[in-house]
C-alpha cells in the first residue's frame, strides 16, 4: 500500500472510529452502566487497523483518537484516551506476535480492554500522585471482559465481509 493510500485509509478509519464512539456516547447512559464502563465500539476500528494495515497505522489511529478527545472534551480526556488506547494497543501486538495465528479477536479484545482500563487507571495514578484510582480495576476488569467478549463477537462476525472489500 503506498503512502498516500494508507494515509488515506488511516484517516477513513479515524472517522468510522468518531462515528462509533458518537454512537457509542448516545446509547451507553440508556444501561447506566459504572462510570468509566464502555463498550468500546472505536476499538473494533483500531483492532481492524492492525490486523490489515499493521501496528503503525493503529498507533498512528489511537493517537488520533486521543487528539480528538483532547480536542473535544480537554487535556486529561486526551491524556487518558491516549494512555488507554496506546496500553491496548501495545498488548495487543505483543500477544499477536506471540501467539501468531494461535489467537484469535475474543482474546485480543478482552485483553485489549483489560489493558485500556489499566494504562488510563495508570493515567490517573500519575496524575493524582498516588495509586488509589487501581481500587476501580476490579469493576473495570469485569466489564472489560464483557465488553472486550461483545467487540471481539463483533469483529469476528464483520471480518468475512471486509475481506471481501479489502
Amino acid at each position: 500500500m503506498n503512502k498516500t493510500k494508507r494515509m488515506t485509509t488511516v484517516a477513513l478509519l479515524f472517522a468510522l472510529a468518531m462515528v462509533f464512539s458518537l454512537l457509542e456516547g448516545m446509547v451507553m447512559p440508556l444501561f447506566a452502566l459504572p462510570p468509566g464502563v464502555k463498550l468500546g465500539l472505536s476499538n473494533i476500528v483500531v483492532m481492524y487497523c492492525m490486523a490489515y494495515m499493521g501496528f503503525s497505522s493503529a498507533a498512528q489511529l489511537t493517537l488520533l483518537k486521543g487528539l480528538f478527545a483532547f480536542l473535544t472534551r480537554g487535556a486529561t480526556a486526551g491524556f487518558l484516551a491516549t494512555m488507554g488506547g496506546m496500553s491496548s494497543i501495545i498488548i495487543m501486538y505483543i500477544l499477536s506476535r506471540i501467539f501468531k495465528d494461535k489467537i484469535n479477536y475474543y482474546t485480543l479484545s478482552v485483553f485489549g480492554a483489560l489493558f485500556h482500563n489499566i494504562g488510563q487507571l495508570a493515567g490517573v495514578s500519575l496524575m493524582f500522585g498516588t495509586a488509589f484510582a487501581m481500587g476501580y480495576f476490579p469493576i473495570l476488569a469485569v466489564s472489560a471482559v464483557i465488553m472486550g467478549l461483545i467487540t471481539g463477537a463483533t469483529l469476528t462476525v464483520v471480518i468475512p465481509a471486509l475481506k471481501k472489500i479489502h
